[in-house]
């Protein structure tokens, strides 16, 4: 079953559960949002996608879908606070992946024609949860210290192995091409294994690097369009 989304192009993953405040001042997603004010509450939603590596937002000449990546992330508005000057505020929050089948251009911003994608556990959910669990709080632990800074208190993670395995994506300090391949995994404990794996060489990496540039865990600051 396939939809039609108007497309946010961005310079970063969006995670099912996960909140994204945007600045939005671009006169093109403007009018999306401006669009959107025109809905009822309960159906403003756009589609938010990667932009592949040397993208910016405003650039997207040639075709689009060459620009983004094919997989992205429904994003379900909960506020919009407009601004005089015609900038608008908005926080949304990831709800559903979704595969980019086409892109339409013809507007004054992108529409994409998509499809849902499910999220299934997938087989040893419980076991990599747990593995996953423990290597993150490891990781936790050592990019702190590497920061300088004190123990801090860890947040209890989730048992759920999809809404882990999203909140470890989003955590992580990772470039966007990692960022984008665990959005596409098949599964939760797909995405846990690859999880895992990147876990294991961070840790190691981090037990020989005594100075790191300062990173907010679990923080993720506004999004400029």
């Amino acid at each position: 079953m396939t939809d039609r989304l108007p497309l946010f192009p961005l310079n970063l993953v969006l995670y099912p559960g996960l909140v994204l405040p945007l600045n939005v001042f671009e006169e093109r997603y403007r009018r999306l949002v401006r669009d959107l004010l025109a809905l009822p509450e309960g159906e403003r939603r756009f589609g938010v996608v990667a932009l592949r590596s040397g993208r910016e937002v405003g650039e997207l000449a040639g075709d689009p879908v060459d620009a983004v990546f094919p997989v992205g992330c429904v994003a379900e508005v909960a506020t919009i606070r407009p601004h005089a000057d015609g900038r608008f505020d908005v926080v949304a929050t990831g709800a559903t992946r979704f595969r980019l089948l086409a892109v339409d251009d013809s507007g004054p911003y992108l529409v994409g024609e998509v499809e849902a994608m499910a999220e299934p556990k997938g087989d040893d959910a419980e076991v990599m949860t747990l593995a996953v669990s423990r290597a993150f709080a490891e990781y936790q632990r050592k990019l702190t210290g590497a920061q300088g800074r004190g123990p801090v208190e860890l947040p209890e993670l989730p048992d759920d192995a999809v809404v882990l395995s999203y909140l470890v994506a989003a955590a992580m300090v990772l470039d966007l091409s990692d960022k984008q391949s665990l959005l596409v995994a098949e599964d939760g404990t797909v995405r846990l294994r690859a999880e895992l794996s990147l876990l294991r060489r961070e840790n190691a990496l981090l037990e020989h690097i005594r100075a790191l540039p300062a990173v907010e865990l679990l923080r993720q600051g506004t999004a400029p369009n």
